[in-house]
């Protein structure tokens, strides 16, 4: 090979490196227990909203009023990602209220529909909920609740959204949902929220289909009706109010189609047919995620690895032995499988190890023999 030729190859290859880096970067996450049910779409009147996925139940109960729209969920993806990144249970929003509007890709409108008082009025909702879930099984039923956060400051001035505050805006995830976050994360691409965030039907869809895609192994047939229990609670329980929403969803089917374009999902007569598609965050894009990025005080530092390493992600069989990884597991898992996520990896170990029910005899060992075959095959 000529030195030109080589130059030539060289470049293409930094140029294709920088564009996967870039895509890399936009990888964010959602709590799964948000995927598979969701927020109500629009204003609804009182403090209680359930929403169903088959076996799942979701209930909400915010006493400020329901958290409802497209911010709420944004806030919740960029909440779950800040989280992931950092290990820690404790967020800073932003250095100023201008700073976090940004990273929400929202606008510094005022006013009363404007980007400042909806995201005030929809955050103060979102961290006052709480919310309990419900599984029912043929044989036993599952259950539980949690709230979103122990404690919140929010130190921004509406009429000054520039102004730095001596104290930065924070909030203190409780230990439940922040193990449900470290546990349960669903990849998603940050643009495609930003894409479809004037549709929170679309954002719900989109998030879904990245979610029951990305282990789909066979044609499944979703009929209408459980979708709209999904999906589509603002709408009548009739015939009716299933058409309406079967149109609404079609029409927000297809946003979400133009943007993950290798989503494999058709209509019919009787529900939504999924076959076995790529994921639209390919996993060799994710990104390794980083154990702090020591941004806060010493003291706030030393509480958030107190809290991440009570939180070590369990997982309990029958025989109620939990499963624990050493810390320094991580880091040889890291080696053995470059350029991997490895904490999304070890959700998916955890899964395959639940599906499978025998304890690992070295669970160490396990998981590294896991991420080694996953890095083999990719």
């Amino acid at each position: 090979m000529e030195d030109t030729d080589l130059q030539k190859y060289i470049a293409e290859a930094v140029i294709i490196e920088e564009e996967e880096a870039k895509k890399a970067g936009n990888i964010g996450y959602m709590a799964r227990v948000f995927v598979q049910a969701t927020l109500p779409h629009k204003e609804t009147p009182g403090n209680i909203f359930q929403r169903k996925n088959g076996t799942h139940e979701l209930t909400i109960m915010s006493p400020r009023g329901l958290p409802y729209g497209s911010i709420p969920r944004l806030l919740l993806s960029w909440i779950t990602t800040e989280a992931i990144k950092t290990r820690d249970p404790f967020i800073v929003l932003g250095v100023s209220l201008s700073d976090f509007l940004a990273q929400l890709n929202l606008t510094r409108c005022g006013g009363k529909k404007g980007d400042i008082t909806r995201l005030r009025k929809q955050i103060t909702r979102l961290v006052a909920s709480s919310i309990s879930y419900t599984k029912d099984g043929e044989n036993n039923d599952e259950g539980g609740g949690l709230f979103i956060t122990d404690s919140y400051n929010l130190w921004w001035h509406p009429k000054n959204p520039d102004q730095m505050p001596l104290w930065k805006s924070s909030i203190l995830l409780s230990d439940k949902f922040f193990k449900e976050i470290i546990d349960r994360p669903v990849p998603v691409d940050m643009d495609a929220l930003t894409s479809l965030k004037r549709s929170p039907l679309a954002l719900d869809i989109y998030c879904w289909l990245t979610y029951r895609l990305s282990y789909l192994q066979k044609d499944a047939l979703i009929p209408w009706k459980l979708l709209q229990m999904q999906f589509g609670a603002d709408y009548p329980p009739d015939q009716r109010g299933l058409r309406n929403f079967k149109g609404k969803f079609l029409q927000r089917l297809k946003d979400v189609a133009a943007i993950y374009d290798k989503a494999k999902v058709y209509n019919s007569d009787h529900g939504l047919l999924l076959k076995p598609s790529p994921p639209h965050v390919p996993k060799r894009l994710i990104p390794e995620l980083a154990r702090s990025r020591k941004r806060l005080l010493p003291a706030a530092i030393a509480a958030a690895e107190e809290a991440a390493e009570r939180l070590v992600p369990v997982i309990t069989f029958e025989s109620h032995a939990p499963i624990s990884l050493k810390l320094d597991t991580f880091e040889k898992a890291k080696k053995v499988a470059p350029g991997f996520d490895i904490y999304y990896l070890e959700a998916e170990w955890r899964e395959w190890i639940d599906k499978k029910g025998e304890h690992p005899k070295d669970p160490d060992a396990a998981f590294i023999g896991f991420c080694r075959k996953k890095a083999v095959k990719a």
